[in-house]
């Protein structure tokens, strides 16, 4: 069992920054790796970024290469995403999984465990 937790969400302008944390409590940290998907209004939820649970392994979606970080503090439980250079494209509710397999998948359907989202929205 794990509960993950987001925030930092809020309204930025275009251009602008904002950094996601998500932290989790459960099964230990180190053992699975996390992942960020995003979800805006009519669309389906989306792959951003993913990184091993040792945090030596990251990917990207292509929309967000470049101006997006994952990373994660394993002695803080906690896996963040650095939002930079935002678009109103990014406008969107974030959500973070945790995934045991540690296939690091681009599917939300196998991720194991869902925090509540924090809402992103960038103004043009």
């Amino acid at each position: 069992q794990v509960q993950l937790v987001e925030s930092g969400g809020g309204l930025v302008q275009a251009g602008g920054s904002l950094r996601l944390s998500c932290v989790a409590s459960g099964r230990t940290f180190s053992t699975y790796d996390m992942a960020w998907f995003r979800q805006a209004p009519g669309k389906e939820r989306e792959f951003v970024a993913v990184i091993s649970w040792s945090g030596t392994i990251t990917r990207y979606a292509e929309a967000v290469t470049g101006r997006f970080i994952i990373s994660r503090d394993n002695a803080k439980n906690t896996v963040y995403l650095q939002m930079n250079s935002l678009k109103p494209e990014d406008t969107a509710v974030y959500y973070c999984g945790a995934d045991f397999r540690r296939t690091r998948p681009s599917v939300p359907d196998e991720y194991d465990y869902w925090g509540q989202g924090t809402q992103v929205t960038v103004s043009s």
